[in-house]
């Protein structure tokens, strides 16, 4: 589980790196800069990341009846 928590970091590195590369306005997916439609992927891909740890964490977990 520790090493799943890592996963967290590469939505922070996209949004931080991804503007480097991808600053341009063209070309265009759905209408949207391609810089626009990067940032909304890494929002998307954090929720999902979290999501995933989320589900994986074992101190979530309810205590099992002690009887």
């Amino acid at each position: 589980m520790r090493h799943l928590r890592w996963l967290a970091t590469l939505p922070f590195f996209g949004i931080l790196i991804g503007p480097y590369f991808l600053n341009r306005v063209e070309p265009f997916v759905l209408g949207l800069p391609l810089l626009l439609v990067w940032l909304v992927f890494c929002v998307i891909g954090t929720s999902a990341v979290m999501g995933i740890i989320y589900l994986t964490d074992p101190e979530r977990r309810a205590p099992e009846d002690p009887r």
